[in-house]
């Protein structure tokens, strides 16, 4: 990147603060349960066709889509954030401020980072030149917990392999994620006959035999060519000290940052299960949920885009980016072997709490990081003729 390109990225940054702390406070204030973003999406379409955008729209997954120089035809780059919030709030989110720093419950996962996604948009729209490819801006839906992605899948069932790089802008700077930690979680449910503790002693209890089924699991040994992780945890069931529990149920997850390695565990998980189905219960098993794991990605495409991603954040923060595996949206294109990064634009900290923070004065060098990553994909200059 060039210092005259660097310098008006900043210069735009530095002219936007107003604005975007404006719509921050307006969406950091507007509830958005996973799977109820509705109130979120409308206000991001119409602030971007306040701003000029020639086409958005909401598809029938809640994201709010937004195509420029796209010819219908051609490879796209996505660069989306997701509306959601992990809380289930109805009314107006609680929004305060003090010594520069903004505090609401998802302010900065994922509020924060859809605001500089925006403003970023903004700028492509209102000084357009030729690009590329395509870019389609995506405020998605269902990031959080158990919307299992559907939003950006959604995406990616819509436009197919004409993506061929995907950024999500997400948590916090100067993170820059290229692998993708996917998870499969179920509730198992176990049902007996049950009856008093005493009269009917020996009969199978429901949460005897999930004991049983939970020790078993835990003594699963895990791929190790990925990190593999599994847990139990949540369990509840039965109805007095007395009672042999007729009902018992627990939650069960493993994550791996490769799919390979997650499809290991589902069958270790379902080995477990048959084990301990018929003895004296039945087992019920719910899949809640599936973010898969890192795909088949060529190595050296991705390493090229993130060596690009780093090397921006770098410029902009003066910060060594943080490379972690996590579990956001990028998860889907890299499983399916698309390119991608999952990238913070702003500092903060207590995310999933209702005590989440952001610092204000980190706004505009997040809005740099994620408008230099949109003017990679511009074309470059026709030398002036002679």
């Amino acid at each position: 990147m060039n210092a005259e390109t660097k310098a008006r990225i900043e210069a735009y940054a530095q002219a936007c603060r107003e604005e975007q702390k404006e719509l921050l406070c307006t969406l950091g204030r507007l509830p958005a349960p996973t799977g109820e973003e509705d109130r979120r999406a409308a206000v991001c379409r119409d602030w971007l066709v306040a701003q000029g955008a020639g086409e958005v729209f909401i598809d029938e997954a809640k994201n709010v889509l937004c195509p420029i120089g796209d010819d219908g035809k051609g490879e796209l780059v996505v660069f989306a954030a997701h509306t959601d919030i992990v809380f289930p709030d109805k009314d107006p989110l609680p929004l305060s401020e003090h010594d520069g720093n903004l505090y609401a419950p998802g302010i900065g996962d994922d509020t924060a980072n859809l605001v500089n996604l925006l403003l970023a948009a903004c700028y492509l729209i209102q000084h357009p030149a030729p690009l590329t490819c395509g870019v389609l801006i995506a405020a998605n839906s269902c990031e959080e917990g158990l919307g299992n992605l559907r939003g950006t899948k959604a995406i990616f069932e819509r436009y197919g392999t004409r993506i061929r790089a995907f950024y999500s802008f997400d948590l916090y700077l100067p993170l820059c994620c290229d692998t993708a930690v996917g998870s499969y979680r179920y509730r198992v449910t176990c049902k007996t006959q049950g009856g008093h503790s005493y009269a009917d002693f020996g009969r199978p209890s429901a949460v005897g035999i999930l004991c049983g089924l939970v020790e078993e699991l835990y003594r699963i040994q895990p791929p190790t060519h990925a990190r593999t992780t599994y847990n139990v945890g949540c369990i509840e069931g039965g109805t007095t000290v007395n009672s042999i529990a007729q009902r018992a149920s627990m939650l069960y997850e493993f994550r791996s940052t490769a799919q390979d390695c997650l499809e290991e565990m589902e069958q270790k998980f379902r080995t477990a299960l048959s084990h301990w189905q018929d003895k004296g219960g039945t087992l019920e098993v719910e899949l809640l949920g599936v973010r898969p794991g890192s795909g088949p990605v060529d190595p050296r495409a991705l390493e090229h885009m993130t060596a690009r991603s780093c090397d921006i954040i770098r410029a902009f923060t003066g910060s060594e980016p943080v490379r972690m595996p996590n579990s956001t949206d990028s998860n889907v294109p890299l499983s399916m072997g698309i390119p991608a990064n999952t990238i913070g634009t702003v500092r903060g900290g207590l995310a999933h709490t209702r005590e989440e923070w952001i610092a204000l004065d980190s706004l505009p060098t997040g809005l740099e990081v994620a408008l230099a990553l949109m003017l990679e994909y511009r074309a470059p200059a026709e030398p002036a003729a002679d």
